[in-house]
């Protein structure tokens, strides 16, 4: 797969329920381990999508809300918030049938070209568990801050 097949669009009205696939699938392990029927997973996760959805709006109204493209075809999703000092990457999530390609690589990659391009840090919180923290490790990221299991990891340009 060649980098410029992997293209960000905006967000529109019409992606919510591709938006809650992709938020779903970061929430299956955990509803895969509570003891509830089908129906209460569902109306759980669609409650969380929503109060995520509706917190980002609130604390990041400037921030871009893409879909992750690759050959035009959804396979994820990027949240930036494009601070004066800081590039804030709110999410980024890639479906796992997709993982592991570089997509996710090659985005990070650019958000890191427009930060030093422009002198400002890339960060983004991930748990202490995610598999994704490798990731951000092998691309420079550090550990800036430690709150229990979340990790504020943050990549600084040169100077």
């Amino acid at each position: 797969m060649s980098t410029a097949e992997i293209t960000l669009r905006p967000v529109v009205a019409e992606d919510d329920d591709f938006l809650l696939s992709v938020y779903a699938s970061t929430r299956a392990q955990e509803m895969a381990m509570v003891p509830w029927t089908p129906e209460q997973k569902d109306a759980f996760v669609r409650m969380q999508f929503t109060a995520q959805k509706q917190h980002y709006a609130a604390q990041f109204p400037g921030a871009n809300h893409d879909l992750i493209c690759v050959q035009r075809t959804p396979v994820g999703r990027l949240y930036l918030d494009r601070g004066t000092d800081t590039l804030s990457i709110l999410d980024i999530t890639i479906l796992q049938e997709f993982r592991n390609r570089g997509t996710g690589s090659e985005i990070l990659r650019r958000i890191m070209e427009e930060g030093g391009a422009s002198g400002r840090a890339v960060s983004i919180n991930v748990e202490n568990f995610n598999p994704s923290l490798r990731l951000f490790e092998r691309l420079g990221f550090q550990r800036a801050e430690e709150n229990g299991f979340q990790l504020l990891m943050k990549w600084q340009p040169a100077n």
